[in-house]
C-alpha cells in the first residue's frame, strides 16, 4: 500500500505541475514594462506595441526606429486601452536602459473612470423582426445600461445577431444602422443598432451531377434538406459530409446558386466524383484483449448498382479468429434507416471459456433524429462452447429490439460527447430454442469538459436476465463477464464473475460495472489521465461483489483515433498480480 500510496501521488504532483505551468519565452532584446492596467486591458496593450519586424537584427537595435517607436507608443495604447472602456487615459512613455544595459520602454498609464452605457437602442426590421429567436438574442445583448462599453461584447454581439439571422434564412441581413455615439471627454456612450433582415431564403431542391453508376434516389438519400424548407448553410455543410462520410465519393462540390433564385427560392448543385466501387484493405494492431491481430476486408459499395453495401471480413487473433459478412439494403427514408443481414463465424479462447459460434442477424433499422437509431432484429445461433469442466452446445433463436443515442462534438477528439444504449432481447422453446430467458443490456457514457484543459469521462454498463432454466444452459456468448480494456481495467479480459466449485470464472445472469476518469489534455495531441473502475458479474444482487480497479493513462491522438496506454493496479485482486497494462485503438467513450 505505501509503494502505490507514492506512486500516485508523485502522479499527482506531475499533474498539478502541468496543470499550472505556462510557456515561458526568451526575453527580447527591447523590453517593454507596462503599468496601471491589467488583466484583458493589459494584453491589448501588449498586443499594440508588439516590435515591429525589422527593429531588431541579428540582436542589434536600431535606435532611430526605436525612439520613432517610442513616439508612437501612446497613441497605440489609447487605441488599445477605447477597446476596453477607457477612453480618457493618461499614457506616457519614456525610454531608459535596464541593469544590463539594454534598451527599455516603460509604458505608464492612468487610464482613467471608463465609459458606461447609458442607453443601447437595437431595434430589428424588415421580415425577421417577429422571429422569436432573434428576439430573445436581441434581449440578451451582451451590453446594457450602466455597463462598461467594451468593444469586443459588442463586436460579439453584433456577429451572433447577424448569424443567427443568416441561420434562419434571412440571408440579406445587415446592419443599416450601427453607431457609439460619445461626447469628447464624456464617460458615458449611447449605441444605437438596427439589423434590417430582409426576406427569407428557401431551398429550391438540388440538381445532382456526376456518379452515373448510382441511381438518382439512392443519392438524394444524403441530402440533409428538402424543397422548401430554410435555407440554411448549415444544412449545406450537413450535405457535404453525407456525401464525404458515405466513402463512396472521392470529390464532392455543393454550390448553392443564389444568383438562380427564384422567388426568393435557392437552387442547389451538387458535383460528385465517384470513388472505386470495390476496396480490399488489410491490417494488423494489437489489444491486450484480444492479442495481436491480423485482418483482411472487402466491400462493394455499389451491390446490383443500387448503392447496397456488401461488407466481407477475415479477422485473426491470438484469442479470437473469425469471418464476418454483412449485406446492407439502405431505406429510401433517410440516410441512416436501413435493412441489414449479418453472418458471423467466430472462434474464441480466453482465460474463462472456450467457444465456437455460428450467427445469423436480420435486423430493420430506423433512424429517429440525429444520432438516434432504432433496431428491431432477430438473431439465430448456433454456439458450441467449453466453461469451467462444462462442455455443451447451444442453439438460440433471439428476437429484439435495440436502440442508441449519440452526440460528438468532434468524432476524433470530443471535448463534450455523450452516447446511451439499450438492447432488449429473449426467445422461448417455442421458438425453436434449447432455453428461455429474457435479457435487458443498458449502457451510457458522458464527457464533461472542465476549466484548465480537464475532462471528465463517466460510463457505465448493467445487464440483467431472467432465465427459468440453470445458468450452465446458457453459451458464453449470453453470460456476463467483467474485466478487461471496456470493463474493470486491472482485471484480465472477462476475468471477473461467478466461480465454480474449483474456482474457475463461469459467468453470471447479472452484470453492473462503470467507471470515472479524469484527463488533462497536453499539448495539441497528447493527453494523461487518472481513473477508478469498478463492477463484476453476478448471479444474486443480495451477493453483489464489485471489484475495483485505479490506474492511469497516457492518451495520443492521430487524424484517425487515439492510441491509448492505461497502466491499472486491481484493489480486489485474487491472483496476485499488481498491476495489468492497457493498450486500445480508438475512441474511449
Amino acid at each position: 500500500m505505501p509503494r502505490f500510496f507514492s506512486i500516485y501521488a508523485a502522479l499527482f504532483c506531475l499533474l498539478f505541475f502541468l496543470g499550472q505551468a505556462v510557456p515561458i519565452f526568451a526575453a527580447e532584446p527591447v523590453e517593454v514594462a507596462v503599468t496601471g492596467v491589467e488583466g484583458a486591458p493589459l494584453e491589448n496593450v501588449r498586443q499594440a506595441l508588439v516590435l515591429p519586424y525589422g527593429l531588431v537584427r541579428d540582436g542589434k537595435v536600431d535606435q532611430l526606429w526605436l525612439d520613432r517607436f517610442a513616439l508612437q507608443a501612446p497613441d497605440k495604447v489609447r487605441l488599445a486601452l477605447e477597446a476596453y472602456g477607457y477612453y480618457n487615459a493618461e499614457v506616457s512613455v519614456k525610454a531608459e536602459q535596464t541593469r544590463e544595459g539594454g534598451p527599455r520602454l516603460k509604458v505608464a498609464v492612468i487610464p482613467g473612470v471608463p465609459v458606461r452605457l447609458a442607453e443601447v437602442d437595437l431595434e430589428l426590421k424588415g421580415a425577421g423582426s417577429d422571429e422569436e429567436e432573434l428576439r430573445r438574442l436581441a434581449s440578451k445583448f451582451p451590453l446594457a445600461p450602466g455597463e462598461v462599453l467594451l468593444h469586443p461584447d459588442y463586436k460579439r454581439g453584433k456577429g451572433e445577431l447577424q448569424a443567427r439571422a443568416v441561420s434562419l434564412g434571412y440571408l440579406d441581413a445587415k446592419f443599416t444602422r450601427h453607431e457609439i455615439r460619445i461626447a469628447e471627454g464624456a464617460t458615458s456612450a449611447r449605441i444605437g443598432l438596427t439589423l434590417e433582415t430582409g426576406e427569407r431564403y428557401l431551398f429550391n431542391g438540388a440538381r445532382i451531377e456526376g456518379a452515373p453508376d448510382y441511381p438518382l434516389p439512392y443519392l438524394r438519400r444524403f441530402l440533409a434538406f428538402e424543397e422548401g424548407e430554410v435555407f440554411s448553410y448549415q444544412k449545406l455543410g450537413e450535405t457535404q459530409l453525407n456525401f464525404a462520410n458515405s466513402e463512396r465519393f472521392k470529390s464532392v462540390v455543393v454550390t448553392p446558386e443564389r444568383d438562380q433564385a427564384e422567388d426568393l427560392r435557392i437552387p442547389v448543385l451538387v458535383q460528385l466524383t465517384s470513388a472505386p466501387r470495390h476496396t480490399f484493405r488489410t491490417g494488423v494492431g494489437y489489444g491486450t484483449d484480444s492479442g495481436p491481430r491480423f485482418s483482411v476486408r472487402y466491400r462493394d459499395l455499389n451491390l446490383f448498382r443500387q448503392g447496397h453495401d456488401l461488407d466481407l471480413s477475415l479477422y485473426l487473433a491470438q484469442r479470437l479468429q473469425g469471418f464476418a459478412a454483412r449485406y446492407l439494403r439502405p431505406s429510401p427514408l433517410d440516410l441512416k434507416s436501413s435493412t441489414t443481414a449479418q453472418l458471423n463465424l467466430q472462434q474464441e479462447d480466453v482465460s474463462t471459456y472456450q467457444s465456437k459460434l455460428a450467427a445469423l442477424e436480420l435486423a430493420r433499422n430506423r433512424s429517429f433524429g440525429r444520432g438516434e437509431l432504432g433496431t428491431v432484429y432477430v438473431k439465430l445461433q448456433q454456439e458450441n462452447f467449453t466453461i469451467g469442466d462444462v462442455s455443451s452446445g447451444s442453439r438460440l433463436v433471439l428476437p429484439g429490439v435495440r436502440f442508441s443515442k449519440e452526440r460528438f462534438d468532434d468524432q476524433i477528439r470530443p471535448s463534450s460527447a455523450y452516447r446511451y444504449g439499450a438492447d432488449l432481447r429473449g426467445t422461448h422453446q417455442f421458438l425453436g430454442s434449447d432455453t428461455a430467458l429474457v435479457q435487458l443490456i443498458v449502457e451510457g457514457a458522458v464527457l464533461v469538459p472542465l476549466p484548465w484543459r480537464l475532462f471528465v469521462q463517466a460510463r457505465t454498463k448493467a445487464g440483467y436476465s431472467i432465465l427459468p432454466d440453470p445458468l450452465q444452459d446458457l453459451p458464453p456468448s449470453i453470460r456476463f463477464f467483467a474485466g478487461g480494456d471496456q470493463s474493470v481495467r486491472g482485471y484480465s479480459f472477462q476475468g471477473l464473475g461467478p466461480r465454480d466449485d474449483q474456482g474457475r470464472v463461469i459467468g453470471g445472469k447479472h452484470l453492473l460495472v462503470g467507471s470515472l476518469e479524469l484527463e488533462r489534455r497536453l499539448y495539441e495531441n497528447w493527453g494523461v489521465s487518472l481513473f477508478y473502475d469498478a463492477g463484476n458479474a453476478f448471479n444474486d444482487f443480495t451477493h453483489m461483489e464489485l471489484k475495483r480497479g485505479v490506474g492511469v493513462g497516457l492518451h495520443y491522438y492521430t487524424p484517425v483515433g487515439g492510441l491509448n496506454l492505461s497502466v491499472a493496479t486491481p484493489l480486489d485482486d485474487d491472483d496476485g498480480k499488481s498491476y495489468r497494462i492497457h493498450f486500445t485503438v480508438g475512441l474511449q467513450l
